[in-house]
This record gives C-alpha cells, structure tokens and sequence, in this order.
C-alpha cells in the first residue's frame, strides 16, 4: 500500500510531465469508478487505488490527468493516453 502523501506526490511527478496542474486532488472511497476529474480541475481518486501496483496506479492517475485537457474520450485523449502509458512503460 502506498500512502496518500506519497500517491499525491505520484500525482504530481505525472502532471508535470503531462504538463497539466490540477487544483486539488483528493482521496475517498468510491463505489464504481478509479478516479474522475472535474471540470475545475479536482481529481479525485478511490481509496482502494492505494493497493494497486504501480503500473495500474499510474494508468489511472494518467488517465485522469489527461482529462484536464481533454474532458471526453475523443480521438486526441485516447492517443495521448497510448502514448504516455507507453512511455511509462518503456521507463520500466
């Protein structure tokens, strides 16, 4: 399990490459969904992502990261988000 601080911090690390700045980002259970971003700029993340591996983690924060440029699932979002999950993984 990894802490909330240092999940936040996991946020953070990826925003910057991403070059995106959330507002706030908060941690909470939710019922159906890893994670969402607000059209102000909130991410919030379910608690249970804390258990998750790292590469899942970095799936979903990158996920909703991207949707602070792009808010549906077009075209452009899900190339991007081909693109930095393969990056991510050629990091490993």
């Amino acid at each position: 399990m990894i802490d909330p601080v240092d999940f936040k911090a996991e946020v953070m690390i990826l925003a910057k490459d991403i070059r995106v700045q959330p507002k706030e980002i908060h941690i909470r259970e939710m019922s159906r969904k890893w994670g969402s971003c607000s059209s102000r700029g909130r991410l919030t993340f379910d608690k249970k992502l804390l258990n998750e591996p790292k590469s899942f983690r970095f799936e979903v924060i990158i996920h909703e990261l991207l949707h602070l440029r792009y808010p549906k699932h077009g075209k452009m979002f899900n190339a991007l988000l081909e693109e930095y999950l393969r990056k991510n993984i050629e990091k490993k």
